[in-house]
């Protein structure tokens, strides 16, 4: 297993006036499935903020998402005294793209991001003192829970935000989905878009947007990518979806769910237009130890939403991390 090292290039942080990388951070490069290249980066809190840091949150962005937009909730976790550790999932942020295309949002297996994410402790499992909590979002949020599922007991909680556990299809029934993905796959269509759409992020505006009520995080992500077109992802491949349906289907086993001992909260939006809130609810309720707390007008990024919204989030984060790694 290849471990970052002091002496190769580090890895950068992409930052733009309102939106810098917190201080305290170093982002570096390792080695995931197959070779890949894929970028991480650690945080330790000030001395003033925690003589010995409590522990560590591991933090997994959703889809599209690269570490930069996440700078404002590392800066809240970084303040109550834990090291953070994020990533670039494969085929995004910074990480090494699957397609010539880098706009195109595409994936291969479940196991390829499953085994990315545990060469990712492999590879930080010194610097990052324990108790570990797991932080995901969506994308993120379920392959987390699959990695609880496996049996990985490193973990002393987790905590998901609207996890893609069952994504919404508008119109078209979930079978006649799966029907064109079966399609397309065996049709050798995997790397292109899906319904040829490709969702060029550079003329989203936030009138249109189904992620946040919050214009001002939202003008903020659209600095970032601007000033670092690289971190663009634009639609998903067909692909991408037929991993996506594979992820949730997976998790939502109840055996499975049952099997998993840590406490896990599932923070859910309410207005949330991606994914099936009534899903996370059944989950969460056949996890061992699970809670689920829906999020009064929230859409998708919760993490990313008004201050009123987010608040119970980090409330939810307090709950956990106090008792999972109290204070002092």
């Amino acid at each position: 297993m290849t471990r970052p090292s002091p002496h190769s290039a580090q890895a950068p942080l992409m930052g733009v006036p309102g939106a810098m990388p917190p201080p305290g951070g170093e982002a570096d490069w390792f080695r995931g499935a197959g070779g890949l290249r894929l970028r991480a980066a650690l945080w330790r809190p000030s001395v003033l903020q925690a003589r010995t840091p409590r522990g560590t949150v591991i933090l997994s962005p959703g889809r599209s998402e690269p570490i930069e937009k996440y700078y404002e909730l590392i800066g809240n976790f970084l303040a109550r005294g834990f090291c953070v550790l994020a990533h670039d999932w494969r085929g995004q942020g910074l990480s090494a793209r699957l397609l010539p295309d880098r706009l195109k949002g595409h994936a291969r297996a479940v196991e390829e991001f499953l085994d990315d994410y545990a060469r990712l402790i492999d590879a930080y499992v010194e610097q990052a003192p324990k108790p570990w909590i797991m932080v995901g979002h969506s994308m993120g949020g379920v392959l987390n829970l699959l990695t609880l599922q496996s049996g990985d007991d490193r973990f002393a909680g987790a905590l998901l935000s609207s996890p893609m556990l069952r994504i919404k299809t508008g119109k078209r029934s979930m079978w006649s989905v799966k029907l064109a993905v079966r399609w397309a796959l065996r049709n050798g269509k995997g790397g292109d878009y899906v319904l040829d759409n490709a969702d060029d992020p550079f003329v989203h505006t936030f009138q249109d947007n189904a992620l946040t009520s919050d214009s001002g995080r939202y003008g903020l992500w659209q600095q970032q990518l601007f000033a670092c077109p690289h971190l663009a992802i634009g639609g998903p491949t067909w692909g991408w979806l037929g991993f996506a349906l594979d992820a949730g289907e997976r998790a939502l086993k109840a055996k499975a769910l049952k099997a998993v001992k840590v406490p896990v909260c599932v923070v859910q939006a309410s207005d949330d237009v991606l994914v099936w809130k009534q899903t996370a609810r059944w989950a969460a309720r056949r996890l061992g130890r699970g809670r689920f707390v829906e999020v009064p007008g929230a859409r998708h990024e919760v993490i990313m939403e008004v201050d009123a919204y987010r608040a119970t989030f980090l409330e939810e984060f307090d709950e956990m991390a106090n008792y999972v790694a109290p204070a002092g």
